[in-house]
């Protein structure tokens, strides 16, 4: 890696010339390619501070329509600053099918100066390693190309590049304070570099250019860049066998196991109806304070009662502090881009509630069940799911999830009744009898996906809903349990 790199010899400069006028139009002319095979490319361009990230990605770019690809350059913020997920920044700016994104630094520089300022833990930074070769092998699963490259330039070019920089009163206002201190620990740094890049190869290589040498950083990146879009193009989307980790998992019982005969009087409803939801309007007060997002999950059968449920859990809560995500079929600029994107952006900041009405579960149920997605797509997914929760968790924030359960008597019943009654039909369409057709294959989905995603961090709840009353008041005990118990944990590790 870096501590092994040797600088190639000089080479001439006309011939340099050439050949990159010829990579150019090489280049552009496989944006045609691959806007017509709908491959999405992301080139992450990492390295030293003044090595020339920018003046590299101006020469990719300079041949190429500025219709189809995107320059983008995210914000390191302190962590205090950060209300989102560590890869959330990078997660919600990935491009869509046929379309490419250059990004001038990215989660290397995002992990690195973290660990090396001390904002983050080691285990912290281990979590975020493990989170990038999670993001970027999902990524290549689902066909995108990630071409990551370094650029390298010594501690002594280095010196030189900022401090010509500072002398010019035009460039001076280019070098930060992170700048001058990178390069103070260049040494610390050169090592963490060189580590995070030996760890973080599983799924896509580092590519180390030549800073110091300009028009050969240029050609070599322009030929790696050239070279890894033609082999793409020719081998089309990667269909290895689906990545399996040993996630600690809940038991969970089948649906059809489950007794749906709770139920709760009336009286009994109001009083504890009442008692839960003034808790939890205490209890978010107490999570914005703390700064804990909470990730509430629905899914269910049709007409189980998810909206009334939501909107009993809702109800407490300030408005200011909440959203309800409601998850139809996605719209095009999501089916362009990973099954996961379009959750992604939709994350809650730090002491915010998000709550899910439907979710990312699509992909194993009604995607899988109407061929909307690949065999290997789905049994793949719950890998992914798993790992997207997990990184949910590390963050810090609460996912709960629930199955909102009744019988198909109970649905029966319910549709007719929607169907008969005037001001409820525009709750009942064919798609839901349609869907109702197929219980028996729905119910052998539901029960693998619960098997297999109700993780001790991210747990599935089966929530017997004949009763809809008993379905709310039992949910909202979850919730309060769960955010009680978040509160506590957090003040025992002395995070208040």
């Amino acid at each position: 890696m870096l501590k092994n790199f040797e600088k190639p010899k000089s080479e001439d400069k006309d011939a340099l010339k050439a050949e990159i006028k010829e990579l150019k139009e090489r280049l552009k002319m496989q944006q045609q390619l691959i806007r017509d095979a709908k491959l999405p490319v992301l080139v992450l361009v990492e390295g030293w501070a003044a090595a020339g990230k920018g003046s590299l990605i101006n020469e990719w770019i300079s041949e190429i329509d500025p219709r189809f690809y995107n320059v983008v350059s995210p914000v390191v913020l302190p962590e205090k600053e950060e209300r989102y997920p560590f890869l959330y920044q990078y997660a919600k700016s990935i491009p869509e099918n046929g379309k490419i994104m250059f990004m001038d630094s990215g989660w290397m520089e995002g992990a690195v100066r973290k660990y090396l300022r001390r904002d983050i833990t080691k285990d912290q930074y281990k979590a975020r390693i493990r989170s990038v070769n999670e993001f970027e092998r999902q990524l290549r699963d689902a066909g995108y190309l990630v071409l990551k490259i370094f650029v390298h330039i010594s501690k002594e070019e280095q010196f030189r590049r900022i401090s010509a920089l500072r002398e010019d009163p035009a460039t001076e206002w280019r070098v930060t304070e992170d700048d001058l201190w990178q390069h103070r620990e260049y040494d610390k740094f050169l090592e963490t570099y060189n580590q995070f890049m030996e760890k973080t190869e599983e799924a896509a290589k580092w590519h180390i250019m030549d800073g110091s040498r300009r028009k050969m950083s240029v050609r070599d990146s322009l030929k790696l860049l050239v070279k890894k879009i033609d082999k793409a193009l020719e081998e089309g989307k990667y269909n290895g066998e689906p990545f399996e980790e040993d996630f600690p998992l809940l038991s969970m019982p089948k649906l059809a196991e489950v007794d749906l005969s709770p139920t709760i009087e009336d009286e009994e409803y109001k009083k504890q109806l009442k008692k839960l939801q003034k808790r939890l309007s205490e209890l978010h007060n107490i999570i914005y304070r703390k700064k804990i997002p909470v990730i509430l999950c629905y899914e269910g059968w049709d007409a189980a009662g998810k909206g009334g449920n939501i909107r009993r859990v809702a109800y407490p809560l300030d408005p200011r502090g909440f959203d309800v995500m409601p998850i139809a079929s996605p719209l095009p600029h999501e089916l362009a881009r990973q099954y996961l994107w379009r959750f992604w952006i939709r994350l809650p900041r730090t002491g915010h509630v998000a709550i899910f009405d439907r979710t990312w579960y699509g992909r194993v149920m009604v995607e899988r069940l109407e061929g909307f997605c690949t065999e290997n797509d789905w049994k793949r997914a719950y890998n992914e799911i798993n790992e997207f929760e997990r990184q949910l968790t590390d963050w810090g924030a609460v996912v709960l999830k629930f199955w909102i359960h009744i019988d198909p008597e109970t649905q029966l019943a319910r549709f007719t009744d929607r169907q008969n009654t005037p001001e409820k039909q525009w709750k009942i369409t064919e798609e839901d009898w349609r869907n109702r057709d197929k219980w028996p294959q729905y119910e052998v989905a539901v029960d693998e996906m619960l098997e297999k995603t109700s993780t001790e961090n991210a747990p599935w709840f089966i929530i017997e809903s004949n009763d809809k009353k008993y379905a709310r008041i039992r949910t909202l005990e979850i919730i309060v349990d769960a955010l009680e118990r978040a509160c506590e944990e957090q003040l025992e590790r002395g995070l208040v």
